[in-house]
C-alpha cells in the first residue's frame, strides 16, 4: 500500500473497475430477494450544490448494505427535467419567457438545456462512485416516460378518478401556472393595515385590510358571532366605499376578534379563507386579478394596472376622497412561490384533479403498514386524507 493515499488515482481505478465488472448493474434474473430503492430523481434546476449529494447519501448506504446481505438491489437513476424548475432554468439561461414561444420550440430548448446540466450531474455522480445502475437512466421528459404518464392519466379518466372543474387555485402570476400547497413558501413582509369606512344604516363600520386594491372584489363582510361590539350589524347590508354597491354582513367564527377591527372584508380572492367563505356561503364572484398579475380592465380606477401599482393608486384615491381613516405599519405573512419567490394569488382556473378521497380508507390503511422516517410524514399524509 502506498504511504500516501492519492484519491485522484485510486478512485479513478476503482470506478473503472466497477464499471468494467458491472458491479452495480441490475439483473432482473439474478438470484436473491429483490430490494428496490425508489429515490426521487434530482431536479434539473441549475448548478449542482451540496443538497444534490446529501440527498443520495442515505440511499447509497442502504443500497450497498443490502447488496452485502445478498439482496438483488434495483437502484435506478434518472433526472426530473419535465416541470417548472427546468422551465425557469431555461428562461434564465436563454433569457426568454416560455409564454412568448410556440410550445414545440420551447420544449426543444428545454431538452437542449436539460441535457447540458444532466451531463454535469452525471459526471459528478459517477466521480463520487454512486452505486446506481446507469443503464437504467431515464428522463421525465423522454418520450417513453411521457407516454407512460399519459397512458396512466387516460386510465384515471376512464375510471372516473380524474376530472376537471373550475375552482379557486393558488396561482403564480410570474410563472403563469397554478401551484400546489407544497410549493408555497411564507415570508414576513412589512406592509400597511389600511382602515376603510363601510356605511351601514348611516353608521360607519371600519374595516382594516392589507389589500385595498381588492376593494372592488368585496362580496361580503364577516364578523365573529361572539364579538359583542358588532352583533347588531350581522344580517344587514354594508355600502362598499369608492364603488358604492352593497354587500351582506355575515357571521363566521373564523374571524379573529383581535385582528384589525374585528370586521373582515371577504374578496374574491385575497386568501384561502376568502375562497373557503366563497364556497361555504355561496357568495358571488367578482373578477379582479387576471392570470398575468394585472387588474381586470373593467375594474374602475385601477383596471389594467399591476397589483402593486393598483394598490398605490387605490390608497391615493381613498385618501383623496376622505375614505382612508388611517394606515398602520405591520408585519404580515405573505405566500410566495418557492420557484420564483414572487407573491401568489388565488384565482379561479379550470384544472384537472385526481380523486383520492374515495379511496381514503385504503390509503390510510396502507399508511399504517409503512415505517415512516421521520414519523411526522405519516401525520402529513393522514391530515391530507382527512380534510
Amino acid at each position: 500500500m502506498d504511504k500516501h493515499y492519492d484519491f485522484n488515482e485510486v478512485e479513478k481505478k476503482m470506478q473503472a473497475f466497477w464499471a468494467q465488472a458491472q458491479v452495480y448493474r441490475f439483473n432482473k434474473n439474478a438470484t436473491g430477494e429483490l430490494y428496490a430503492i425508489d429515490t426521487p430523481p434530482p431536479t434539473v434546476s441549475g448548478s449542482l450544490h451540496m443538497g444534490h449529494l446529501f440527498s443520495y447519501t442515505q440511499a447509497e448506504m442502504i443500497a450497498r448494505f443490502r447488496r452485502m446481505q445478498g439482496y438483488n438491489v434495483f437502484y435506478p437513476i434518472g433526472f426530473d427535467d419535465n416541470g417548472l424548475p427546468t422551465e425557469r432554468l431555461v428562461e434564465r439561461d436563454e433569457k426568454i419567457r416560455a409564454h412568448t414561444l410556440p410550445r414545440s420550440e420551447f420544449i426543444a430548448k428545454c431538452k437542449v438545456v436539460a441535457e447540458k446540466y444532466e451531463d454535469e450531474f452525471k459526471e459528478l455522480y459517477q466521480s463520487l462512485g454512486f452505486s446506481v445502475d446507469w443503464e437504467t437512466e431515464y428522463q421525465t421528459i423522454s418520450p417513453e416516460v411521457v407516454k407512460i404518464s399519459q397512458a396512466l392519466f387516460l386510465e384515471l379518466v376512464t375510471m372516473g378518478k380524474a376530472y376537471t372543474k373550475e375552482s379557486p387555485v393558488l396561482w403564480c402570476c410570474e410563472c403563469q401556472t397554478s401551484i400546489a400547497q407544497a410549493e408555497l413558501d411564507t415570508v414576513d413582509v412589512e406592509c400597511k393595515f389600511n382602515y376603510i369606512p363601510f356605511m351601514v344604516d348611516g353608521h360607519t363600520l371600519e374595516v382594516a385590510t392589507t389589500r385595498p386594491e381588492l376593494l372592488y372584489g368585496c362580496v361580503c363582510l364577516f364578523i365573529n358571532p361572539k364579538d359583542k361590539r358588532y352583533q347588531q350589524y350581522i344580517g344587514k347590508m354594508a355600502m362598499v366605499p369608492l364603488y358604492d354597491y352593497e354587500v351582506p354582513i355575515l357571521a363566521d367564527e373564523k374571524v379573529g376578534i383581535d385582528k384589525g377591527t374585528g370586521v373582515v372584508m371577504c374578496c374574491t380572492f385575497e386568501d384561502s379563507t376568502d375562497a373557503q367563505w366563497y364556497a361555504e356561503h355561496k357568495l358571488p364572484y367578482r373578477n379582479i386579478i387576471l392570470p398575468n398579475g394585472k387588474i381586470a380592465d373593467d375594474v374602475p380606477h385601477i383596471g389594467g394596472l399591476k397589483v402593486a401599482a393598483a394598490q398605490t393608486e387605490i390608497i391615493r384615491l381613498l385618501d383623496e376622497r376622505g375614505l382612508l381613516i388611517k394606515s398602520e405599519s405591520i408585519t404580515h405573512a405573505v405566500g410566495t412561490h418557492e420557484r420564483c419567490g414572487k407573491p401568489t394569488e388565488i384565482i379561479p382556473s379550470q384544472q384537472w384533479y385526481i380523486d383520492v378521497m374515495s379511496e381514503r380508507e385504503r390509503f390510510l390503511k396502507a399508511a399504517d403498514e409503512i415505517n415512516w422516517y421521520p414519523a411526522n410524514m405519516k401525520t402529513a399524509i393522514e391530515h391530507g386524507l382527512k380534510t
